[in-house]
């Protein structure tokens, strides 16, 4: 075994010195996707180079300078090189990251109506469904979905997970309920008016399950990191996903999610703030400050933050909650000037 291990090495060796040459991919760290992009191999010995592709994320690029990226999804990308020079070639790669155009628009708010929470709720997920709150808890043994009567806060119907599973985001869609856990690596499908458990999905390409949400053709979901994925809404598995970026850097611990007029709007974990995210490219528009609406809940600290936005398309009211909050509010957005 010894004597073919340095075989190989002695192999790569000799090619490596053949070559004698000395490429680099020289492209932009970051860019912003208003921004023509160039990239440009050298070589550093003035070798002759007979001919070279361009590659962004895999797909050919046509040239080398002046290329389009306004229509590219923001975040971490893959610009690559196959590099020709008389029988052998080489592929060279380096990291892009492609940041939004503008800061985001700063948003105040206004209280239009405070009802009462439960104020154990650890709350994870917020919904609003034809006329009712749905909420999802969660914490190791006290996890559970709920229904609520908004101006009461009475709890009209409620099932408790499993103590193994710690509760998370949920949404409802095509009259069911969808429901995740933390680490568990699963996700839940409740009969909407039973909660009874119909089936169960797993997670693939993300690991853990933080908010969700949907828009008319996918369930999204956010897993905790800048990346938000838009699952198949037949098979749950992950179709794509963006990468919530400003237009200086990525936006992490994305949390609760709600789907309002194209937009995602995400909790950042332990922050009291919403961020409004192009849901098509993953540019943060917006920043919400509920600064104020903690401790009027009769909370503080960290544990207890923002975490639950619902939205009644029809009449045009958000919600919002927090974990262990006593209250929920309906609140008014306004652009700051």
């Amino acid at each position: 075994m010894k004597k073919i291990v340095c075989i190989l090495i002695t192999l790569s060796f000799l090619v490596a010195c053949s070559s004698k040459y000395k490429l680099e991919l020289d492209s932009p760290k970051t860019i912003q996707v208003n921004q023509k992009m160039s990239v440009i191999v050298t070589e550093k010995s003035g070798k002759p180079i007979d001919s070279i592709r361009y590659y962004l994320d895999g797909q050919p690029l046509e040239g080398s300078s002046n290329i389009d990226i306004s229509d590219k999804k923001l975040g971490k990308h893959a610009i690559s090189a196959t590099v020709f020079y008389g029988d052998e070639q080489k592929k060279l790669t380096n990291t892009i990251f492609l940041l939004g155009v503008k800061s985001p628009d700063i948003y105040a708010y206004e209280v239009i109506n405070e009802f009462p929470h439960d104020e154990s709720a650890f709350t994870q997920g917020l919904e609003y469904n034809n006329g009712f709150l749905y909420e999802s808890t969660g914490q190791f043994g006290a996890s559970s979905l709920r229904k609520t009567e908004i101006i009461s806060g009475k709890i009209l119907q409620k099932i408790d997970l499993d103590k193994e599973y710690f509760g998370e985001g949920m949404t409802i869609f095509n009259n069911k309920i969808y429901l995740l856990t933390w680490k568990n690596n699963k996700g839940f499908v409740f009969n909407m008016d039973t909660f009874e458990k119909e089936s169960e999905f797993k997670y693939n390409q993300s690991k853990e399950g933080w908010g969700l949400t949907h828009n008319s053709n996918h369930l999204i979901k956010s897993d905790g990191t800048e990346r938000i994925w838009f699952l198949n809404a037949e098979t749950l598995m992950e179709d794509s996903f963006i990468e919530a970026y400003t237009d200086k850097r990525k936006v992490e611990k994305l949390n609760e999610l709600e789907f309002i007029d194209n937009k995602i709007y995400a909790n950042i974990w332990q922050q009291n703030s919403i961020v409004i995210i192009n849901a098509i490219n993953g540019a943060i528009e917006g920043i919400v400050d509920l600064n104020g609406l903690q401790s009027r809940s009769g909370q503080k600290g960290e544990d207890h933050v923002l975490n639950g936005i619902a939205y009644d398309a029809e009449n045009d009211r958000l919600f919002v909650t927090g974990k262990n909050w006593n209250k929920v509010f309906e609140i008014k957005l306004s652009k700051k000037q």
